[in-house]
């Protein structure tokens, strides 16, 4: 790993005519290559202010941006092109262009004013293609795709620009969860595989707690706190940064879990993953599952059925819904 970006006391925000609308200050920091790092934050936090000043999209209001050495305002446009790519959170709005056509867009900063690809160039095109595994879309039309597919082909697009840094707005918002594990797992790999600078906003929490090497939470009350997920979970800022009514982060697992207020307890007897499975759903309907609890109502549960006992009487269920059912 190396040091890519270098941030010092970065104040980002808004210029207006008679005032200046300060997001975020003070943020110092060092991202290196090699690393997946996910920016987390509520709507309206300044996320995509701090990505568009990164890429140099709207001027810092102070302090200082290296990049791989150099002060980004020291770029000029075709400078910033070879070293920054972006995959912005709308979709393509393009039509009658293949995949790796569009991928070829990605070159555009080394072929010059005609556009003109090189064998070099081409190989850069299907090697970028062939790393995010798209190589059976590469004749499709990007209207034929489906919006996780059209994500690939943007990273592909930014992979063939051959810049040490990627940044990406929200590259999950789209996707159906699966996708959006598999969009993270494959960010994560391309970030190893090519030894490159992965920054991206994202509101999947739970996926980057799982997935990123270090996360920035940002806040606008508390500025942003930097570093992995494990010592943001053992210093409590995971726990506060997102306290709310109902969720509570469990340490423990590192993970963030709904909170129940329980009306009462049961008594619950057997074991594995099916008595773990009758511990969720009575969490979920206020009831809260205990070994050892002192109830009128006891469940057994055995590998094919649950038994209910009340007052002497025994109700035999075949599934979690039907006890569910007759505890309600």
């Amino acid at each position: 790993m190396k040091e890519t970006i270098r941030i010092q006391n970065l104040s980002i925000g808004y210029v207006g005519n008679n005032n200046v609308n300060v997001v975020a200050k003070n943020i110092t920091a060092t991202i290196f290559s090699g690393e997946l790092t996910c920016l987390l934050g509520a709507n309206g936090v300044g996320k995509s202010t701090l990505l568009r000043t990164l890429s140099a999209f709207q001027p810092k209001l102070e302090g200082e941006i290296y990049i791989e050495g150099k002060e980004i305002s020291e770029f000029n446009d075709k400078q910033l092109s070879h070293v920054i790519s972006v995959v912005l959170t709308e979709k393509p709005d393009i039509r009658n262009m293949t995949v790796e056509e569009l991928v070829g867009l990605g070159r555009s900063p080394y072929t010059g004013f005609w556009g003109t690809l090189t064998q070099e160039d081409k190989k850069v095109v299907n090697h970028s293609i062939h790393l995010v595994g798209i190589d059976e879309l590469q004749d499709r039309m990007i209207q034929t795709l489906s919006d996780g597919e059209r994500q690939k082909v943007m990273i592909a697009k930014a992979l063939a620009q051959e810049t040490p840094v990627i940044y990406l707005d929200e590259p999950t918002a789209f996707l159906d969860y699966p996708s959006k594990v598999e969009m993270m797992q494959l960010l994560f790999k391309l970030s190893r595989e090519t030894d490159k600078t992965i920054f991206l906003s994202t509101h999947d929490l739970e996926l980057a707690l799982q997935i990123a090497d270090k996360l920035w939470l940002m806040d606008k009350q508390k500025g942003v706190r930097i570093g992995a997920p494990e010592d943001l979970s053992l210093d409590g800022s995971l726990g506060s940064f997102f306290a709310r009514k109902g969720i509570v982060f469990d340490p423990e697992i590192g993970l963030f879990r709904v909170e129940n207020d329980y009306t009462r307890q049961i008594r619950v007897q057997g074991e594995g993953v099916r008595m773990m499975m009758v511990f969720k759903a009575l969490k979920r309907i206020g009831i809260q599952g205990n070994v050892k609890a002192e109830s009128e109502d006891v469940i057994e549960v055995f590998p094919d059925r649950y038994l209910l006992r009340h007052l002497g009487n025994i109700t035999e269920c075949l599934s979690i819904a039907d006890l569910l059912n007759e505890l309600k």
